[in-house]
């Protein structure tokens, strides 16, 4: 058991699989990147020094940009937001914990008076509807 009172998966092809999927640098963090400089803003990369370690930030006018992917974050309504059903406990609870940090760091950040854009990986397949989303941070 875990801190989180859930068991570790134990099926090894799984566990090989979740070590190949990337936290930073994933090609929608790259996609928004490269619409970000298009657009004239100007960024950080996954700032360690705000709370929830935003993917994309601008201290001084106060905007942070998560770019969450639908698995991992339970992007609602998405055909990607799928739960395995082996082991299905585990990440039930995972993905919950995944949610309930989320919602923290957002609401931290917009307590230190960030805006804040969470840009979801089925989005940046267009690039217009993350430029639609980032008009808020261009003001």
């Amino acid at each position: 058991m875990t801190s989180l009172g859930y068991e570790k998966p134990t099926d090894p092809a799984r566990s090989a699989l979740m070590r190949r999927v990337r936290q930073t640098g994933t090609k929608a963090e790259d996609d928004v990147a490269a619409i970000l400089r298009q657009s004239g803003l100007r960024f950080r990369r996954n700032v360690k020094s705000l709370p929830g370690s935003p993917d994309f930030a601008n201290k001084t006018q106060h905007w942070a940009i998560f770019v969450n992917g639908c698995f991992w974050h339970r992007h609602q309504g998405c055909g990607r937001t799928t739960t395995p059903t082996r082991n299905r406990d585990f990440w039930l609870a995972k993905f919950a914990a995944n949610v309930k940090r989320d919602k923290i760091k957002t609401r931290l950040l917009r307590a230190l008076g960030f805006r804040v854009v969470t840009i979801w990986e089925c989005e940046t397949r267009t690039p217009t509807k993350v430029r639609r989303r980032l008009k808020a941070l261009m003001r």
